[in-house]
């Protein structure tokens, strides 16, 4: 090679060394490709008519006639249509949704003109599908015949009862896995309690009997993101006040967490109102008159509605700690701890602050005198000194 194009030279252009100067270099002109297309599809039809050649061939070899006897068996035994109507099936009647028989909620609601349209409408597309095609199945129920007489009549009442208790019974079946999952645990402590109730005669004990006269509402707070020392101050703040007193608190205070709380607290008195219809007085007209009152401190105010709420107890609880790096020299990092805390409430009514009151009264009014030497029987007497 060397000896043709010295080593130096190998490196340069062809065009170069074969002593070509032209920057352009002559360009062949190019067929079209029309043809070389048309050769492309006439192999592909020559191979497609080939392929079925050969699967004609093929299904010829494994004709079955049995199977052929089947299939043609298959054909005749669909029903053909008559007409184009009778081509398309019925839409299906959904059924509107109900309560179950045993449901604890209320009945639902009588339906609008619109619904009433609707299901008008979609019974006479049912109608008329049924009678352009006879041989369809019926998607509507028959309607049920009057009762003429008090004797059908009560029959029919019995009837529908008898055929809504197996409903009954499922929904009690279905409903025992989540409200009796454990039946015998539940016999037996309806026992100790019915036995207790004997041995007392049916007296209540003060807590029980505080449960059904007062009510009480607890609610717990989300996790928040503050510590519990800075949560503490502001649940020391809003106890012991009526509810709307301490959402005028939460609403003017400097504190960031004070948002939260003043949201919790708004939750609280709704769930109270709702679950257990607390500060409902004056809606129902029975606030009662005006009373004074005193805690245990010696504070005293005055009620003018005994359902009026108010905060018995506010306290918090520490939660988990949420984790972050915070990067530092020479390629370190710390490990930051961000505590969360929760707010508890109890929320009871002015009723429950008044029976307080006069027990606080009477206790004091019952209190012994305190004096230096109490009047008391002298004991150890003798008839001489024991010097």
């Amino acid at each position: 090679m060397s000896m043709r194009i010295p080593s130096r030279q190998l490196a340069r252009p062809a065009a170069v060394l074969n002593g070509l100067r032209t920057a352009f270099l002559p360009i062949r002109t190019l067929t079209s490709s029309a043809p070389r297309n048309a050769d492309k599809k006439n192999d592909k039809k020559t191979t497609k008519k080939a392929d079925n050649h050969d699967d004609a061939a093929t299904s010829e070899q494994n004709w079955n006639p049995i199977l052929a006897q089947y299939n043609a068996k298959q054909e005749a035994s669909k029903p053909k249509p008559t007409s184009k109507t009778a081509a398309i099936a019925p839409r299906p009647f959904v059924p509107p949704g109900s309560l179950p028989p045993t449901s604890i909620f209320d009945v639902v609601p009588e339906r609008t003109a619109a619904e009433k349209a609707v299901l008008e409408r979609r019974a006479k597309l049912d109608r008329l599908y049924q009678t352009d095609a006879p041989g369809l199945p019926s998607t509507t129920e028959p309607a049920e015949e009057q009762p003429t007489t008090a004797a059908a009549a009560a029959a029919a009442a019995a009837a529908e009862q008898d055929a809504d208790e197996p409903a009954k019974l499922l929904d009690r079946r279905i409903a025992a896995f989540a409200l009796d999952p454990n039946p015998a645990a539940r016999r037996r402590w309806e026992r100790k309690r019915v036995i207790r109730t004997i041995a007392r005669r049916g007296r209540l004990s003060k807590t029980e009997l505080l449960a059904r006269t007062e009510r009480r509402a607890d609610f717990k707070s989300p996790f928040l993101n503050t510590s519990v020392k800075k949560l503490t101050k502001l649940a020391n703040q809003i106890a012991g006040k009526p509810v709307a007193q301490a959402l005028v608190q939460m609403r003017f205070s400097k504190k960031k967490v004070a948002r939260e709380v003043l949201r919790a607290l708004e939750m609280a008195r709704d769930a109270a109102v709702v679950k257990h219809g607390m500060g409902l007085g004056k809606a129902e007209g029975r606030t009662g008159g005006a009373v004074e009152v005193e805690d245990r401190h010696g504070r005293k105010r005055v009620v003018r509605d005994r359902t009026e709420m108010y905060v018995e107890q506010a306290w918090v609880g520490r939660g988990a700690y949420a984790k972050s790096m915070m990067a530092r020299a020479r390629g370190r990092a710390d490990v930051l701890r961000h505590p969360t805390t929760s707010i508890s409430f109890v929320l009871k009514e002015e009723a429950t602050r008044i029976r307080l009151s006069e027990e606080y009264k009477k206790k004091r009014d019952n209190r012994k005198l305190w004096v230096q030497l109490p009047d008391r029987p002298i004991t150890a007497q003798r008839q001489y000194a024991l010097w």
